[in-house]
């Protein structure tokens, strides 16, 4: 018997050109709410259903930072991405993705906490800069979370 629903777990095209996070990374960063604090963690990057989605799961080693899991899929009709976002604490959101050369941002606007993530590749590809950045007010932004990630070999 086959796998349900298996005819539709197949690549998506449109979503070939985030193949270069593909892997297991280690993560090495500091969070703007724990001076001091050097962040160790791992993310995962991996095809989900054949590659009709991107997977993403990270986990930090400090309690103050949520283990979570996401999903990035793609739109046709308005040749978008979306990430859906769920982490251990049950909060669950929803993020606009872009991509500007190989340089990959997500971002929310809601308000009184709007969130923007840009996750920019080294030229070697085996290297990553994620800064993360928040506004209350919709027009100030600050620094929240800056990872170096890299790639396990």
């Amino acid at each position: 018997m086959s796998q349900f629903g298996s005819a539709a777990m197949i690549p998506n095209a449109r979503l070939a050109a985030l193949a270069p996070l593909v892997g297991e990374w280690t993560t090495v960063g500091r969070h703007s709410m724990m001076p001091g604090v050097v962040l160790h963690g791992r993310t995962l990057f991996d095809w989900h259903e054949g590659g009709a989605f991107l997977r993403v799961r990270s986990e930090i080693a400090e309690p103050r930072i949520p283990t979570a899991i996401a999903l990035v899929g793609s739109d046709d009709a308005s040749d978008a991405f979306t990430m859906l976002y769920f982490d251990e604490r049950g909060v669950s959101r929803r993020f606009e993705v872009a991509m500007d050369g190989a340089v990959v941002r997500w971002w929310r606007t809601a308000p009184g906490f709007s969130q923007r993530y840009t996750l920019t590749p080294a030229p070697e590809g085996d290297t990553l800069r994620g800064v993360s950045e928040l506004s209350r007010d919709d027009v100030t932004w600050e620094q929240d979370l800056e990872l170096t990630y890299t790639r396990v070999k």
